[in-house]
């Protein structure tokens, strides 16, 4: 079993005030599951102390160049090829003509020439600085470069002024840096998700369900319209807001999802099914209330359609098959049996007897079964789970086709 690693940032920051945000960017960083390293300029040490950034990183801060205990760690070679992303926060105008030109006279700027990392840039600055026309020019040769820019916002600064040239706040940034790891990888693909509970009817108040909160769907469908897939999301009765650009369909009952599944699956390339469908339903529910008159009540439960291995069945050509596993125990056994049993490809398995996890948790840890290796996803936030899961489905889909 393999873990797949974290993404990892390394953050360089340079002299102005907003540095002082900065330790709240890397707390906020880490808790959406990033490694963060950190560069610090001689600008910026005079705004944040290296201590303290080692503290909130839980690694050494680098700040030069020929730093013999720094070399003896990582090499400045070794740690420009180390990043997913070069985050520069606060970027002061001073490093984005140096960025712009191509210095290389501290170990920052030198990271940026000798890394093939995406460089983020995230400015602060006055706002006469930032609207000055060399600082123009500059930002215009860096995005020619593709140097991706993140703010900056219009407000009051530190020096009395009002205006553009603000660093955007520590969430702000973070939301803004998603998207960066989210390139188009699967355009011009047709996914079909299933979400959330359904509901079988007791009698006209009453119902069987499961506790899905419909989390995991509705952050992979989000996930796939971020990489550019087209996507129907078919769901269950939840109380989340479906994601734009999706085509929604809402049901209740299980043969309502299997109805718009079959309607649904022609041509799609990828069918995940994280819908957690009721297993049985009432034989014959009551058409009035049931009154509370008997100390026992028995109903006749019939097995719902399997909707999973219903796709699996299907001729070929079919889209990839992606299933989930909720399991208590002896998970890696029963989800592997499911697997195989119902034709899927891919099986992500999560042990929902764990509270932090699971069941209307923000956040889960699964493990993706296939007929390769399995890979764990560690505990992280269910947008970060998706986001990994999609990267591990399009390269199936890749051997696929």
């Amino acid at each position: 079993m393999k873990n797949m690693r974290k993404r990892r940032i390394l953050l360089g920051i340079t002299g102005s005030i907003a540095a002082y945000k900065i330790p709240d960017l890397i707390r906020k960083l880490k808790e959406q599951d990033y490694e963060v390293r950190v560069v610090l300029t001689a600008g910026g040490r005079a705004f944040v102390t290296p201590l303290t950034l080692q503290a909130v990183s839980q690694h050494k801060v680098y700040e030069q160049l020929m730093d013999s205990e720094a070399e003896a760690a990582m090499s400045h070679i070794e740690l420009a090829r180390w990043p997913d992303c070069i985050l520069i926060a606060p970027a002061t105008a001073n490093f984005l003509a140096k960025l712009a030109y191509g210095f290389a006279d501290d170990l920052l700027s030198t990271l940026c020439l000798a890394s093939h990392a995406k460089i983020v840039v995230a400015p602060a600055m006055n706002q006469a600085m930032w609207a000055n026309v060399a600082t123009q020019a500059n930002l215009r040769k860096l995005k020619e470069r593709e140097c991706l820019f993140l703010g900056p916002a219009e407000g009051s600064q530190a020096c009395g002024d009002v205006g553009l040239g603000r660093m955007l706040e520590p969430a702000e940034i973070v939301r803004s840096l998603a998207n960066v790891f989210l390139a188009p990888f699967l355009k011009d693909q047709h996914i079909l998700i299933t979400a959330g509970p359904t509901q079988e009817p007791i009698d006209p108040i009453r119902y069987l369900s499961n506790r899905s909160s419909g989390k995991m769907g509705f952050a992979l469908a989000q996930a796939a319209i971020d990489a550019g897939a087209s996507v129907t999301l078919i769901s269950g009765p939840v109380a989340l807001k479906p994601p734009e650009k999706c085509k929604f369909i809402a049901v209740k009952t299980a043969a309502e999802m299997q109805g718009a599944v079959q309607a649904q699956i022609v041509k799609k390339d990828v069918f995940i099914s994280t819908a957690a469908i009721v297993d049985y339903h009432v034989a014959e529910p009551c058409l009035q209330k049931i009154k509370k008159i008997a100390n026992h009540l028995t109903l006749n439960l019939k097995l719902t359609n399997d909707i999973l291995a219903m796709v699996g069945q299907m001729d070929e050509p079919k889209p990839l098959i992606v299933g989930f596993s909720a399991e208590t125990a002896d998970i890696f056994r029963f989800a592997e049996e499911k697997r195989l049993r119902k034709g899927a490809d891919l099986m992500v398995v999560n042990d929902v007897s764990q509270s932090d996890i699971g069941f209307d948790s923000d956040e889960n840890a699964v493990t993706i079964l296939s007929k390769e290796p399995p890979i764990y996803l560690e505990k992280a936030p269910k947008r970060l789970i998706a986001q990994r899961l999609l990267e591990t489905i399009e390269q199936h889909l890749t051997k696929k086709n």
